[in-house]
């Protein structure tokens, strides 16, 4: 699969289009729901030289610009994503940590709708749905004493 290239959307967000912007978005492209160290590890290998304040400056820039989504699911260091076009959300893994997008299930955009807005002009719901994913249920149920039906591993 050919990789994207992002030169006019940089460009149409009103931002100068720079090498370090074009790898920040090609990692993340590449690694959706990657966190800044594997953001940083990509660009590193397409620039060495580049500094981690730099990549920190251009993740900002582009979550800002709204080329890039930052999640931050609570207790984990914030993910960031491409697929912004859309209304979805997240499954997290609570054994793993792994993160998948799973689409809206209810509705127009923002796909949930409050019932008092509080006179508030709603444009997103983020809903994050915990549990556990199926390879560490798998390895769970693996693990679990005979006797033991409360999940108590050995």
């Amino acid at each position: 699969m050919a990789a994207t290239d992002h030169t006019a959307d940089i460009r149409d967000a009103g931002l100068r289009v720079t090498r370090p912007r074009l790898a920040v978005m090609a990692a993340v492209d590449a690694h959706p729901h990657a966190e800044t160290e594997a953001v940083l590890a990509a660009v590193r290998e397409e620039l060495p030289g580049v500094s981690r304040q730099a990549v920190y400056d251009v993740l900002h820039a582009l979550t800002d610009a709204g080329l890039i989504r930052r999640i931050q699911p609570s207790g984990h260091v914030s993910l960031y994503e491409t697929r912004i076009a859309d209304n979805h959300h997240h499954l997290v893994c609570r054994v793993c940590g792994d993160v998948r997008d799973v689409d809206c299930a209810v509705g127009e955009a923002p796909c949930l709708e409050a019932v008092d807005d509080h006179g508030f002009r709603i444009d997103e719901a983020e809903v994050i749905y915990w549990g556990v994913c199926p390879a560490c249920a798998a390895n769970t149920d693996t693990t679990r004493a005979p006797d033991d039906p409360g999940g108590a591993t050995r």
